[in-house]
């Protein structure tokens, strides 16, 4: 589950902060002290979550994209500059536009808002936002709720009693009304200062980035697994009074059947199942994720080493193509889990036997079409290392639109990647624009519908030029 962090720098943060001691101190400093926390917690604990830094006052700034590199996010804490007036509007359309430009409109994700609580003046504040939210049209809607499924956390630096004195607590409110309800504000207890910070964002770590610990069963077999991301309680809307089902710590396995049996069950969310490898005093090693890190380098290899029911789980599913069932929630409520996270999300079996790792492709929704287009533009910017990946999504998105009879979106994905062609930076790779180029002109003889080039059963491979022989040799 990504996060945005979203951090106000506008001139409000500046203000000075009553502490103990000859120290002066401003609220951005005590911002950037509760998130170093939180960055360092997450390196040490949640190092799968991508993380995205955003700063704003009446505009907004991507300073960091999506990274698992905390370091860096870290840095970018220092590098902060004071700007002018807040807007919180522009900043919750950044989000958006960040979120769907990278994960599409099906990936839940957390954002967290880092501000004073001053809401700004005049046209653009919150106040204004709000006031005028009933009277907009659809191309100028609120940005609240998200487009995708998300949490927003308010982390306030100020207290209760501040945030009370005017309206800005219940505007900050109305923004987690706005979004659905999901989401909560967080303030400092007591008087501002580092201490306080830490146990607010202490309690957001508690809320959202725990990790999962489970214990993985099948008979008399066990390993300490960890699940990310972290499950989320659900609730069963058909039931009369219904109750938060909890996922429990036990994961059992009931049983195992062909994946081909399985089909596309019904799915509520999709996690890794990781193991985490414990020396012989019972302390946590690691869980076999890797880190540039020496320290972790040398854990993760002592974690490699030992064996691990989990792991042996993993492969053996993998071999057989087999799917392992478990039940999952604590009031017995059963649910498909499979560990290889391989399900095809459709009901529909073609009459070719597909490869284990190849999923139907539906577009029941706009999301899912819209997150297999941007799945093909992520590859094309990171040609030629993923020139195999890329030509796989593009047959892929190529079959399905052929065969609904669907040649305009051939057209358009075309005209797309020949845009990505001439934003290309200087320091590309001289294979990236020849493969995009030659991949845009495949998919507008495909859209004619009656080339060669628009059989069904035509596959675009990689142009061979003089720069792909050593990229292929790689791949």
């Amino acid at each position: 589950m990504p996060t945005v962090v979203v951090v106000d720098v506008s001139l409000s943060m500046t203000r000075p902060v009553l502490a103990e001691g000859s120290e002066e101190y401003q609220r951005k400093h005590l911002a950037a002290h509760g998130l170093t926390m939180l960055f360092e917690h997450m390196a040490t604990n949640y190092k799968l979550e991508f993380t995205a830094l955003v700063v704003f006052s009446s505009l907004w700034e991507l300073m960091v994209p999506f990274t698992r590199d905390y370091n860096t996010l870290q840095e970018a804490l220092s590098n902060m500059d004071d700007y002018d007036k807040t807007c919180l509007e522009s900043a919750l359309v950044g989000v958006c536009n960040i979120v769907q430009q990278e994960w599409g409109g099906a990936i839940p994700c957390q954002v967290v808002l880092v501000t004073d609580g001053c809401l700004g003046i005049g046209r653009g504040s919150l106040r204004h936002s709000l006031a005028t939210h009933n009277q907009r049209s659809e191309s100028n809607r609120f940005p609240l709720p998200f487009p995708f499924p998300s949490k927003l956390y308010i982390m306030c630096m100020a207290n209760l009693e501040e945030l009370q004195s005017t309206d800005s607590l219940e505007c900050l409110e109305r923004l987690i009304d706005l979004n659905n309800g999901e989401g909560q504000i967080f303030t400092i207890d007591g008087p501002l200062c580092l201490k306080n910070v830490q146990s607010m964002f202490g309690k957001l770590i508690d809320l959202a980035y725990t990790p999962f610990h489970a214990v993985l069963k099948c008979g008399h077999l066990t390993a300490d697994v960890q699940v990310f991301p972290r499950p989320e309680p659900f609730v069963i809307d058909e039931e009369i009074d219904p109750i938060p089902k909890v996922i429990n710590t036990d994961l059992e396995i009931v049983g195992f059947i062909d994946i081909a049996d399985i089909s596309s069950p019904p799915v509520l969310s999709r996690h890794l199942v990781l193991p985490i490898a414990l020396n012989k005093e019972g302390d946590e090693v690691g869980t076999g994720i890797t880190d540039d890190n020496e320290d972790e380098n040398s854990a993760n290899q002592i974690a490699g080493k030992i064996p691990n029911f989990c792991v042996l789980l993993h492969g053996s599913l993998k071999v057989e193509g087999m799917v392992a069932i478990e039940n999952v929630f604590v009031h017995l409520v059963e649910s498909k889990v499979n560990l290889d996270d391989n399900k095809s999300p459709f009901p529909l079996q073609p009459k070719n036997k597909r490869s284990y790792a190849q999923n139907v492709t539906v577009w029941i929704k706009p999301s899912g079409l819209q997150t297999d287009v941007q799945k093909i533009l992520r590859n094309a910017r990171k040609l030629p290392e993923k020139t195999q990946t890329f030509y796989k999504e593009l047959n892929r998105l190529r079959k399905a639109a052929l065969a609904f009879g669907f040649l305009d979106l051939l057209k358009g994905v075309a005209d797309m990647l020949e845009r990505e062609c001439t934003l290309l930076p200087d320091t590309a790779h001289p294979d990236a624009a020849f493969q995009l180029t030659h991949a845009a002109q495949q998919l507008k003889l495909a859209s004619t519908g009656t080339s060669e080039y628009a059989a069904y059963d035509h596959n675009i491979t990689p142009l061979h030029t003089d720069f792909s022989g050593s990229s292929a040799e790689r791949m």
